[in-house]
């Protein structure tokens, strides 16, 4: 009887000993239910310290350190104690602590019983990860801004701030597949930013060395937004760039009749046939026989007339915008610079010929002259228009202001 009795001690004091670890496990459990109530407030601290107290106690003993809900409280409690720690020495082993036990939570809770726990607490990691990333995006480190913004993306893959983030942080870092991929993806949702997303993405193509895909991502755009200006500027861009000068100059004229004030559009409608022109010089200059010379030249000069009537229209709305100023003084002195080149290389018996061709460069010099001053006067330190401006000098035969432009050239260069 006495065995029985003394068996019976020893029983209820196995009892009583995994009763008081599942009793700290429980305080645990309803000390953090207490302080996600009370976030927020001053009693919400003292209830936090309660139960990573009592999570340890259960944590470091045998009968309840395996259970799904010990790590799934320690990874909530400890992920929490993270995002409050704002030192990197002290908050980093708590975080690593919280995600191993998290890990464990899941892999062992089969039937789904602390699924809120777990989702809190990877909630917590992710926001660690976010906040550490603005850090480190801050101070220019963004390989690593990637690194923290993707593992923040991982836990809410559809969550668009978390995606822009780490395409953001990619593009950076020079990790164009992993900017492409996610501004890819960040394209196909309601972003409120999406528009400039499509931009950003066809600039990453681009750096990629990927026209084509750069193209056809920004046509996209314009096709989602229409009215956008920014985009419609950039597919002409890249248009331009690729040689597609027909096929950019219908979508200039779409573009200007949804924004018939737009100085940008007429900049570069006068851009796409200034590079035309650019272009049927190149082909003249290879041309082996004058009938063919002499129709490239026309052409050549038919598309700079064309330029020049779209830059002033810009003008007409920016008498200040500079590039229209800049291009329109360079289409004009362009065909007189020709003209002043044949003039000299006709013989000496061609007297009347000769003056007729120098009479004409002269005034088409004269034509260029205000804008060539206007662009020098915009922008003093652009090498483009002083250098148009120092060649509309040379062509009159005024050396001495050549000669001063020149002396500002060197002081840039």
């Amino acid at each position: 009887m006495k065995i029985k009795l003394l068996m019976a001690g020893l029983l209820g004091l196995v009892s009583a000993t995994t009763f008081a670890q599942k009793g700290e496990l429980n305080t645990a459990k309803s000390e953090y239910e207490k302080y996600e109530g009370l976030r927020g407030t001053p009693l919400a601290k003292a209830s936090l310290t309660t139960a990573r107290t009592s999570i340890d106690k259960a944590a470091a003993n045998e009968k309840t350190a395996t259970l799904p809900l010990t790590y799934a409280l320690k990874g909530a409690i400890y992920s929490t104690y993270a995002n409050q720690d704002t030192v990197a020495a002290t908050s980093l082993p708590l975080f690593t602590a919280a995600e191993e036990a998290l890990k464990k939570a899941k892999e062992l809770d089969t039937k789904g019983e602390n699924k809120q726990l777990i989702e809190t607490g990877n909630l917590n990691l992710a926001q660690y990860q976010l906040t550490k990333g603005v850090a480190e995006y801050g101070s220019g480190k963004y390989d690593l801004a990637y690194k923290s913004f993707d593992y923040y993306r991982t836990i809410l893959p559809e969550d668009t701030n978390a995606i822009y983030y780490t395409g953001l942080s990619a593009a950076n870092s020079k990790n164009y597949p992993a900017a492409i991929s996610n501004y890819t993806k960040l394209v196909t949702t309601k972003f409120s930013k999406v528009q400039g997303v499509y931009l950003d993405l066809s600039s990453v193509y681009l750096l990629n060395a990927d026209t084509a895909n750069a193209l056809k991502a920004v046509t996209e755009g314009v096709a989602k937004f229409p009215n956008n200006a920014e985009l419609r500027k950039r597919e002409i861009e890249i248009s331009l760039q690729t040689g597609k000068e027909k096929e950019v100059l219908e979508k200039i004229q779409t573009a200007l009749a949804a924004d018939p004030k737009n100085k940008t559009l007429y900049y570069y409608a006068g851009l796409t046939y200034s590079q035309t022109a650019e272009a049927l010089g190149r082909d003249q200059a290879k041309a082996k026989d004058a009938a063919t010379k002499a129709k490239l030249q026309a052409s050549k000069v038919e598309n700079y007339n064309k330029a020049a009537e779209m830059y002033k229209k810009a003008l007409e709305i920016d008498p200040n915008y500079f590039e229209a100023n800049l291009n329109l003084g360079y289409v004009i002195i362009n065909p007189a610079i020709d003209d002043y080149n044949a003039a000299n290389k006709l013989p000496a018996n061609k007297q009347k010929e000769y003056d007729a061709a120098i009479a004409k460069a002269k005034a088409q010099f004269e034509a260029a002259k205000p804008y060539l001053l206007k662009a020098a006067d915009l922008n003093p330190k652009s090498v483009d228009a002083l250098t148009n401006l120092r060649t509309y000098y040379l062509g009159v035969k005024d050396d001495a202001n050549a000669t001063k432009i020149k002396a500002q050239l060197d002081a840039i260069k």
